[in-house]
Order: structure tokens, then C-alpha cells, then sequence
């Protein structure tokens, strides 16, 4: 194979039709087109006739691919670049691809990975999760090679790597947002509905024309992205990932999104990028904040009559309708206990059936294909067959894959290669292992058995994706091009202006915005708290270099002004903290621990979800003793308590994973303040007080706009409010709040 796939790639352009690229395929001409043998055959089948719908082509080339082709395809797992790989005799001779063996584990399980060549040629593995973050070009020519090398296999299937959302601003998480910073980079995604709320839905719009072109131009062309979840209890981690509380502005964002980034409402075209909407039917209902990816998160609770209709679902609805390529179902599974009565989409009272959503029948199979129109492919959350199979915990490996399949309607199972249980799975159906093993209880035979129908029903919908994306035909981009359009100014600006559009005027006593001629010459303390020590060095020398004309000092007691920029952490994304997730800005706070159901012991334990928060308040006293003012910023990736931070500053902003050069833009005048809450803010410890029996007294499947319905009398002010935090000036920081110069 020649060296650099991407320096060896041959076009054919048909007139009225696409453009085909190839390294090693035979190419067909007839009927004056170019046609890619992609089956081997060196016919024009229906698999390499471009003019034929992309189903069409799917179905038939399923009945030419073999069986062990076809299970190497129902499973996506992550893989490494070369560029990770620290010998580099293990590169191939282009220096891209991985050559090397290894042990991988991550907390979804672990196995022993082989070469990337030996997992395109020899297990069939055609989708990855790509969390790797290198620049433009590199990337570009890194999936060119892959493509080459799946190529050289009989019957060519392209690969597709998906990866989680690369266009917003945050600290890198694994499986969340795991790049940033070489795509234009917006503000986190509850920055991007903040700017909307504030300014208009042309900013989605430009934020979905931009992934579009900048995946497409790398030949990335499947996004994990974006999660449709309703936020509605504050303590759920993945808060920061969402589009807020406000299912309308949710379902307004998806309508402008789907099109936009897949190419069409009708579905992904030629210059598209794939859309895997998250997390059906909806993340946001947690328990008291627990998280599916570990089991303490296990359920979704619904302790509110018709809030999944009414909330939950309608996002989801819109991603049906704008025909989403993909669904991916959530860990966790309905709990029938603890739920108030709930409908499908007819109104009929919905089977609360106790398994993960990805191995749930009425949920999958029957309200969201046979009722909600759903025609993409399930791509099930990552882990589902090993570490977080929840419900499913007495069935064996195989069997999962199984149960997913059939039961669940899964095509394509997220976490491991499991290739091997799959053989499995397949194997049980013949072999009369059932003969002499019991069958779980409260499972069916059939259910249990991976049917080679379910096998081709799940190759069949991934592949029509692919071919509707064009990747058949020609899977490889251009690097060159890559780099200009990822380097395209103005989605540069429209980034950089909805970063200034997020930011969100809370307080203001008259103070900002601080003019350039209000700060030359006046003495300012600046600092930034993070919960990492490094991150808060950086932003601080970051902070002082962009406040020219001012004097800075390192004593507040002598300022003039104090500017803070405070970046509080709650929790580990993948583990269970003793407690609940904290929201309060606090600093060796004692609270109680939980049981394994859930409840509040008696036992406690601290937490700090902001060091040095005490001395905040230390600091405004001496700016205030000063005759000074206090202005902070408060980056919202929770829906944080603000009570020990608002009464000691004058005036206040929020940001969403903002640029800190955006917010001082907005502190100085440059941009006047715009953003609105997309969520509402607790008012404290009170309205999310979680009983003996682990019932919170701010239902957590209702968003933080409407839990004042819910709320008890004694818990209600003057004006009727309960939930949400009420300032010293007397504004209530919920849903849609926001001042402005």
C-alpha cells in the first residue's frame, strides 16, 4: 500500500452524480458513470449503483457479506491514532496508524486490542470512537488511512468514526466532551442557549453550519451529539452538557440543528455529518442526581404525573421528525416503584419494564419507533455489556448482546469489541446450549438468541447511514482543505460573538460596565479559583494581562476593584460521591452520606467544591473596607448555589464554559450583556432536601421553571416562590432572568 493514503487517492467525477474516490478499489464505468467495486465482484450490483436508494444498496450487500463480516460491524469501541503510540517502530509505514498490541481498560471493562490493521482485516471493525484530539490535518489523514486500509479487504466497508461534540469550550472529559480547541469553539451548550435566549436562533444555526463543514472537510462524519435531555433535577452531572431546562428552546435548537448538521430534515446527505441524538427518553429525571454510570443512578424515577410526556420527550419528538440518523438510549431504567403513572405517546398508561432504556422493548420498539416514527438506527450508551448493564446484571455476556438486539432493537453496541460473545450469542441459536442451561428467569429462549435476522437488521441500518453519507463511494477528504475550513474566520467570530452573547448579567449595582476610562488607573486585585490549582494560575495571569490601563495589586485591602473569576467542580463523572452531588460554592462543608438505596445517614463527610471559597469573602470585605466593589463570574456548569458568593459582590456574571476573554469584554463595556438563564438556580439546601426515604422535596423529574407547583406552602415567599435564589436586590435567578446595560 502506498505510504500516505491521503497523497494517493484517484477521483472519478460523474457528471450527474458523486464524486468517487479510491486508493486500491477497481473502479466500473458503464452507462457513462463511474461506479467503486465495492462488493469485489467487478459487476455493477446493486451495492456499487450510486443511483439506487441507500437502504437498497444496504439490504443487498447484507446478503453478500459474511456472517463474521457482519458481526464485526454491530460494535463501536474507542481506538488510538498513531500519534498516541510512544514507540514508533510500532507505526505503519506511513507513521499514522497503530501497528502495536495492548492491554485496554477503561471503566466500560478492558480487553487485549490487536493492530489497527489486525482489527480492520481480521475482527471486521468498522466503527470507533475517536477521543483523540489532533489538529485538522493530522486527523484528516489519519481516517484517509484507515479508509485504505479497509480498502484492501474483499468486500470494502467504509470505517466510521464517531466522536463526542468538538465545538464548545470545556476541560477535556472522557466520553463527554473529550476535544476542543481545533474546530471553532463556542461556549459550553447551556452557554449556546443562554446566547439564543438573549439574542436569536441564527447562533445555532451558525454553530450546526460549522460542525458540518469542519467534520465533513476531516472526513469525521458521525457525531455523538447532541443531548436532547431536559435538565430538570440540578445535581445530575451531565447538567453541562445539555441545552438547559426549557424543553421549548430544547425542541427550537434540535429543529435548527438536525438539518443544518446532517445536511437535511430528510436525513444525512453527501456533505453531512451523522447526528446520534442523546439520551432517549431523556436523562434529566434522575434520582436526587445519581448517575447511570454507576448503579447508585440506575433508575429514572418520574414522581410527577404525565412529566415524561410533558417534559422529557418532546425533544426527542423533534430529532424523530428531522429524521436524527441515531438514537442512543440512556444507561439507566425506568423505575415503576417510585414513578407516578406515565403514558406513551397515545396516552396509554406505558410497561414500566425494570431493564436499561437500551434493552427496553416498550420504550425502544414500541413509543419510539412504532409511535414516535423513529426510521435511524439505536446506538446503545457505552458500557451497556459489561459494567453498567442495568437490569440485565443476571445474564451472561452474550446473552446482553442478545437481549439488545432483539428486545431492545439495539444496532450497535457501545463499550467493547465484544466479537468474540457475539459468535456467542450467534452459536446458542444452534448449538441447543439452552438444552442443557436454565434460562434466566423472567427471559425467553428466543430473546437469548441472536438470530442471524436480528444480525442483518443492525448491519443494514448502520451501513444506510453510510452510504447515504456518501462513504461508500468515496470516504476520503482532502487535508489541505481540512485545515482551511477548520481555520475559517468567520465561524472563528460567530464563536468568539456567541462567547460575549453567553455571558449573563445577574447583579449590578451600577458598577459594571467598567468603561476603559473607569479602570485606567485605578488599582484592581484579580483571581480566578478553580479547583485545580494549575487552571487557577493560568486564568489568573490570563485575567491581569487582559485588564489594561489598570494597576494590579496583590493586596485587595488596596484595591479599588476586585475582579474573581470562580470555576467551582462537583464530583467525578463516573463515580458516586458519598453523598449527593454538591451545588453549593463551599469550602469543608459537612453533609450526610447516603446508603446504597440512596438515603440520607446519618453518617457525613465534606465537601469543597471551591477551594478557597472562604476566602472570597474575606477578600470583598477588605475591597469593601477599601471603599472598593467586588465583581465576579461564576461559571455555571451545574446549577450552582450561589448564596455564599452573591450577597458579597456588587455585581455578578455567569458563564457557561465563556471564554475568560469574552467575560472581561463583557465586564468592560466592550459587549453589552445579553445572556439569559437557560436553567433555574436552587435557592439552597432547603429545596433540595432529601427525606429518610429518599424522596426530595423539589421533584426531580420537573424542571426547575415549574417545581414551585410542587413545592410545600412553608417553603413558599411572598410572592409565592419556593425554588429558585433570590438575590439581596431582589431578582429571582430562574429560567430566562438576565439584566442588561
Amino acid at each position: 500500500m502506498a505510504k500516505k493514503a491521503s497523497e494517493h487517492v484517484t477521483y472519478y467525477k460523474n457528471a450527474n452524480g458523486p464524486v468517487i474516490g479510491t486508493v486500491a478499489r477497481r473502479i466500473i464505468e458503464q452507462d457513462g458513470c463511474y461506479f467503486k467495486d465495492i462488493d469485489g465482484s467487478g459487476t455493477l450490483n446493486p451495492v456499487a449503483d450510486w443511483r439506487l436508494p441507500a437502504e437498497e444498496r444496504a439490504r443487498a450487500y447484507a446478503q453478500t457479506l459474511t456472517t463474521e463480516e457482519k458481526l464485526g460491524q454491530i460494535f463501536i469501541s474507542d481506538w488510538r491514532t498513531g500519534e498516541a503510540q510512544k514507540d514508533k517502530s510500532l507505526l505503519d509505514e506511513s507513521g499514522l496508524l497503530d501497528e502495536g498490541e495492548l492491554h485496554g481498560k477503561t471503566i466500560f471493562g478492558e480487553q487485549h486490542l490487536p493492530s489497527t490493521s489486525f482489527l480492520l482485516k481480521n475482527w471486521w471493525a468498522r466503527h470507533f470512537i475517536l477521543r483523540a484530539n489532533p489538529d485538522a490535518k493530522y486527523l484528516t489523514d489519519f481516517l484517509n488511512q484507515m479508509q485504505a486500509v479497509a480498502e484492501e479487504c474483499e468486500h470494502f466497508v467504509p470505517v466510521q468514526a464517531a466522536s463526542n461534540s468538538r465545538n464548545e469550550h470545556a476541560i477535556p472529559v472522557f466520553g463527554m466532551n473529550d476535544a476542543s480547541g481545533v474546530f471553532a469553539t463556542w461556549p459550553g451548550t447551556l452557554g449556546i442557549a443562554a446566547a439564543i435566549k438573549g439574542d436569536s436562533i441564527e447562533i445555532a444555526d451558525q454553530f450546526a453550519d460549522a460542525i458540518r463543514r469542519s467534520w465533513n472537510a476531516t472526513g469525521l462524519r458521525k457525531g455523538y451529539m447532541y443531548m436532547a435531555d431536559v435538565m430538570t433535577d440540578p445535581r445530575w452531572q451531565r447538567t453541562y452538557g445539555t441545552f438547559g431546562e426549557d424543553p421549548a428552546l430544547i425542541c427550537e435548537i434540535f429543529e435548527h440543528l438536525l438539518p443544518r448538521i446532517q445536511g437535511s430534515s430528510d436525513g444525512v446527505t453527501n456533505d453531512g455529518v451523522a447526528m446520534t441524538v442523546k439520551h432517549f427518553p431523556g436523562g434529566g429525571a434522575r434520582e436526587n442526581g445519581f448517575d447511570p454510570h454507576y448503579a447508585a443512578g440506575q433508575w429514572n424515577v418520574y414522581a410527577t404525573e404525565g412529566s415524561l410526556q410533558k417534559y422529557h420527550i418532546p425533544a426527542f419528538q423533534v430529532a424523530v421528525d428531522n429524521h436524527a440518523s441515531a438514537i442512543m438510549p440512556y444507561y439507566s431504567k425506568p423505575s415503576a416503584e417510585k414513578s407516578a403513572p406515565q403514558t406513551d405517546k397515545n396516552g396509554h398508561p406505558i410497561e414500566m419494564q425494570p431493564f436499561g432504556f437500551a434493552y427496553n422493548k416498550p420504550f425502544i420498539d414500541g413509543m419510539l419507533r412504532k409511535q414516535m416514527g423513529f426510521q435511524g438506527y439505536i446506538n446503545s450508551d457505552t458500557g451497556i455489556v459489561h459494567n453498567m448493564g442495568w437490569g440485565v446484571e443476571m445474564l451472561d455476556q452474550p446473552e446482553r448482546i442478545a437481549f439488545a438486539l432483539n428486545n431492545g432493537g439495539v444496532d450497535l453496541i457501545s463499550g467493547l469489541f465484544d466479537i468474540d460473545y457475539g459468535k456467542e450469542a450467534l452459536a446458542r441459536t444452534k448449538n441447543g446450549y439452552y438444552d442443557t442451561h436454565p434460562v434466566p428467569d423472567g427471559f425467553r429462549r428466543e430473546e437469548l438468541e441472536l438470530t442471524e435476522e436480528a444480525l442483518n437488521r443492525a448491519v443494514i441500518r448502520t451501513m444506510t447511514e453510510m452510504f447515504a453519507l456518501g462513504m461508500f463511494d468515496n470516504p476520503y477528504r482532502d487535508p489541505a482543505e481540512a485545515k482551511a475550513v477548520t481555520a475559517n474566520q468567520t465561524d472563528w467570530a460567530n464563536a468568539m460573538d456567541a462567547h460575549r452573547k453567553s455571558v449573563t448579567l445577574l447583579k449590578n449595582d451600577g458598577t459594571l460596565p467598567l468603561t476603559a476610562d473607569s479602570l485606567t488607573g485605578k488599582k484592581v486585585y484579580a483571581e480566578a479559583f478553580y479547583k485545580q490549582p494549575e487552571l487557577a494560575e493560568k486564568d489568573t495571569a490570563e485575567l491581569k494581562k487582559l485588564l489594561e490601563g489598570a494597576v494590579i495589586v496583590e493586596d485587595p485591602a488596596q484595591a479599588d476593584y476586585a475582579i474573581l473569576m470562580i470555576s467551582p467542580s462537583s464530583g467525578e463523572y463516573f463515580n458516586a460521591t458519598s453523598g449527593y452531588l454538591e451545588l453549593d460554592i463551599c469550602e469543608d462543608k459537612t453533609v450526610p452520606n447516603v446508603d446504597e438505596t440512596g438515603r440520607p445517614v446519618a453518617e457525613t463527610h465534606t465537601e469543597t467544591t471551591l477551594p478557597g471559597a472562604k476566602r472570597i469573602v474575606d477578600i470583598a470585605a477588605a475591597v469593601h473596607a477599601n471603599g472598593g466593589k467586588v465583581i465576579a463570574n461564576i461559571n455555571f456548569t451545574l446549577a450552582w448555589q450561589v448564596g455564599n458568593i452573591e450577597p458579597h459582590v456588587d455585581a455578578l456574571t455567569a458563564g457557561y464554559d465563556t471564554y475568560l476573554s469574552a467575560t472581561v469584554d463583557v465586564m468592560l463595556g466592550r459587549y453589552a450583556a445579553t445572556g439569559k438563564l437557560p436553567i433555574t438556580l436552587p435557592r439552597g439546601d432547603e429545596v433540595l432536601a432529601v427525606d429518610a426515604e429518599g424522596r426530595c422535596v423539589s421533584p426531580n423529574d420537573v424542571p426547575g421553571y415549574d417545581k414551585d407547583l410542587y413545592m410545600p406552602d412553608a417553603l413558599k415567599d411572598e410572592n409565592g416562590k419556593a425554588y429558585a435564589y433570590r438575590d439581596t436586590a431582589g431578582n429571582y435567578y430562574e429560567l430566562n432572568f438576565g439584566l442588561s446595560y
